[in-house]
């Protein structure tokens, strides 16, 4: 009795460390990759199943988005300026299957890749455009690296130059020239400003001669705001309408 009772309790046992050993859950954001016999059957979870003791095999994706920085590298653009540019990607796992099998490690790879491809893409640019075109750039970078990992069952979203290290001589031109571009538009204000105040001394030259008595209102109005200041001297000039009448008056010369 005592041996049954053993026996019993021998293959419950062997039972419960069987069914932990084929138990499996999985969490929302991950999926399990079964190999039987060195075969992949497929993609499980999430949740909980179960798998065949020693038959089966288990591999663990994660299906969140991952960040990883580009680390900084030394690029050369197309007009020659050796500047220095780090980057970050963001990527996720669409199949997790492909992910698994198509590469030995999609985080690597999609390391690796997102680096030669920064190189590449910015050594055809000029400066001024990693500068100015920083979306573009960023674009182009997303499509190239996007297509290279697609195979592998690895999604790149997004892709981000964030900083561009430049020489010290280049940052002191750059600054020079920059200094010389306001100054030039300062110029350039300036002298619309004269021909705007040259265009409106123009047209009021023009109203006034053409009404002599508004010529005496401003002439008043101008003695005026002299006389309200103190220690000025006031000449009045004799009117150009008596000069006029004068002149009128005067008997013709004789030959």
């Amino acid at each position: 009795m005592s041996t049954a009772v053993l026996a019993l309790v021998l293959a419950a046992l062997v039972l419960l460390i069987l069914l932990a050993a084929s138990l499996r859950i999985a969490k929302e954001y991950e999926r399990g990759v079964i190999f039987r016999l060195g075969r992949v059957i497929g993609a499980k979870g999430p949740g909980l199943f179960f798998l065949i003791p020693v038959v089966d095999r288990m591999v663990r994706v994660s299906l969140r988005t991952v960040t990883m920085d580009i680390p900084a590298q030394d690029v050369i653009t197309r007009d020659n300026v050796t500047v220095r540019v780090n980057a970050v990607t963001y990527f996720h796992i669409t199949d997790p299957v492909r992910s698994v099998i198509a590469v030995e490690n999609h985080y690597a790879a999609t390391s690796q890749i997102a680096q030669t491809t920064l190189r590449s893409v910015l050594g055809q640019t000029d400066l001024d455009d990693l500068l100015g075109k920083r979306d573009e750039i960023n674009q182009h970078l997303q499509e190239i690296i996007d297509k290279v990992t697609d195979p592998w069952g690895v999604k790149v979203s997004l892709v981000e130059v964030k900083d561009v290290e430049l020489p010290q001589a280049m940052r002191r031109a750059m600054a020079r020239q920059a200094e010389s571009e306001r100054d030039r538009r300062a110029k350039v204000i300036h002298a619309h400003g004269e021909l705007e105040a040259a265009e409106t001394l123009g047209q009021a030259a023009g109203t006034l001669e053409a009404h002599p008595a508004a010529m005496q209102l401003r002439l008043l109005s101008t003695l005026t705001e002299v006389a309200s200041e103190r220690n000025s001297t006031l000449i009045f000039p004799v009117p150009i309408e008596l000069l006029r009448l004068i002149e009128r008056s005067a008997p013709p010369a004789g030959p």
